[in-house]
């Protein structure tokens, strides 16, 4: 007999939801920017206050943060009491980076395309440095549990994927000329996003 999906499973497509949210806002929202190259260009150009995309981009991502977070939360609590505590740790340090991209990215968005130097946008690198930090070690933690407990090797195993992926975009940006930095940028946002959407997924598929 076929168990039904519970209300917890189902909450977990919210996290493909935010992924095809946040992708659509990526690739359709150049459209509304004359002139934007995403070969050259940080995603975060799209949503900058002046940006001429900014309507654009908030009409097509307005599932995205929400979906995520709700997502994210639902994780948090589904898991309780299952796998081992490091995954456990590992996701809700997942969690949290999610809120302080929503918080920080919201509070604080680019107030030009590129980097103007106002208050703002060193608000908004600082908050792209612990976003990025929190990533790295709570994918870490993942893929270490992923490791030593059989029932955690999915989480672990995508966990490296998203962390090889970001590691890419992030040497990538340092290395390629200045008119590919839009394409290697590209890996490092949609990392995180994507391993969301893994969550997503284990979240649906999860016995209750």
């Amino acid at each position: 007999m076929i168990k039904k999906k519970s209300l917890w499973n189902y909450c977990g497509l919210l996290g493909v939801a935010a992924f095809l949210s946040y992708t659509a806002a990526v690739v359709f929202s150049p459209l509304a920017y004359p002139g934007y190259d995403w070969m050259a260009q940080a995603v975060s150009d799209l949503s900058a206050s002046n940006a001429p995309s900014l309507r654009l981009w908030n009409q097509l991502s307005s599932l995205y943060n929400v979906c995520t977070l709700v997502c994210a939360m639902m994780v948090c609590v589904g898991i309780q009491g299952k796998k081992n505590r490091l995954l456990r740790v590992g996701i809700y340090l997942f969690t949290i980076m999610e809120w302080v991209s929503a918080v920080g990215f919201g509070m604080f968005p680019l107030s030009d395309s590129g980097y103007a130097g106002t208050f703002q946008d060193k608000m908004h690198i600082f908050s792209t440095v612990i976003v990025v930090l929190l990533s790295i070690v709570s994918l870490v933690l993942i893929i270490i549990a992923g490791a030593k407990d059989k029932s955690c090797r999915s989480y672990g195993i995508f966990a490296a994927i998203a962390l090889g992926v970001m590691m890419v975009g992030a040497m990538g940006m340092n290395i390629v000329p200045k008119n590919y930095f839009g394409v290697v940028e590209r890996f490092s946002v949609f990392a995180a996003t994507g391993y969301n959407a893994v969550l997503g997924i284990e979240l649906y598929r999860m016995k209750f």
